[in-house]
């Protein structure tokens, strides 16, 4: 019979709140979320503040150890102090606190966030890329949030959009659709030149935007890439920039120095074996001028 993986709970201590502090692994930064803070839900919460008892639902969680604070990263801790200045609980009171690493309480903050209220998209993204760096890899982010390998590649790929775009985005000064064709490349400091651009000019449509942004690049379709094989190209270094919001063609190839280097000296190659067949002369090129064959 297969053993059964038992649940591994986390101990909880009791902390005075007056080593308590707020945490910057919250993954809530103060940006418009769907639902507005003069909601009817949200002033239920205000009112709690004012007037519940201090139960369980408003004890800090999530806890992480910081020095000699401890970082709360999800749970409630504006109650509490609303509590301590009316002199309705001492400052050091003890708190039923549980301990947890920096990445976990991450994880445990964007969970409580976006059931909530929802958060903003820049909030996910960034929350994802967090626990990436955290050690988290794409499968184990997908399985702990419930969506697909592939949500998870977008959103860190969103994640990794210049910041300066980001605040742009933030401020509602781009669409989600804009943000996601400057992903298509890494370089932030093309992403900018080209907002620039384009935000000045008008013509900001998201495909316009990825069509200025791949214009020096070449087509994984090109006949030169079928030519040499795209494992060849990536093997030498060349390096893919790909989309994963629209279909692509393969995606694009940056290096178009090493694609012509590999195609000239596949060519050359090639007319060494006809050569070898006896023919009197043999011309190598990518592209002839017209006309170049008539007679022939």
């Amino acid at each position: 019979m297969a053993s059964v993986q038992k649940i591994k709970l986390s101990p909880s201590r009791d902390i005075p709140f007056n080593k308590l502090v707020l945490s910057q692994s919250n993954v809530r930064h103060g940006r418009r979320a769907f639902r507005s803070s003069n909601s009817p839900r949200a002033s239920r919460r205000v009112r709690s503040c004012r007037a519940s008892t201090f139960g369980p639902s408003l004890m800090p969680k999530g806890m992480r150890p910081a020095c000699s604070k401890f970082r709360r990263a999800a749970g409630a801790i504006a109650p509490s102090n609303c509590f301590v200045k009316q002199k309705r609980m001492a400052k050091t009171q003890p708190v039923p606190c549980v301990v947890r690493d920096r990445s976990i309480a991450e994880d445990d903050s964007l969970a409580e966030n976006d059931e909530r209220i929802g958060l903003h998209p820049l909030d996910q993204f960034r929350a994802f890329q967090r626990l990436q760096q955290s050690g988290m890899s794409e499968e184990e982010i997908a399985a702990r949030h419930f969506v697909t390998l592939g949500v998870v590649k977008q959103r860190l790929r969103l994640a990794s959009v210049s910041n300066k775009l980001h605040e742009i985005y933030a401020e509602d000064g781009m669409t989600l659709e804009q943000l996601m064709a400057f992903s298509v490349t890494a370089d932030h400091a093309r992403q900018e030149q080209i907002w620039e651009q384009v935000s000045r000019s008008g013509y900001d449509e998201p495909y316009q935007i990825r069509r200025m942004l791949t214009e020096e690049t070449v087509r994984a379709s090109d006949r030169r890439v079928r030519f040499v094989g795209l494992e060849a190209y990536e093997q030498a270094g060349g390096g893919v920039m790909r989309d994963l919001f629209e279909h692509d063609d393969g995606g694009w190839l940056q290096d178009v120095v090493a694609l012509d280097r590999l195609v000239t000296e596949k060519l050359k190659a090639e007319a060494e074996t006809i050569a070898a067949e006896g023919w009197k002369w043999i011309s190598v090129a990518v592209d002839f001028p017209y006309d170049h064959t008539r007679g022939l």
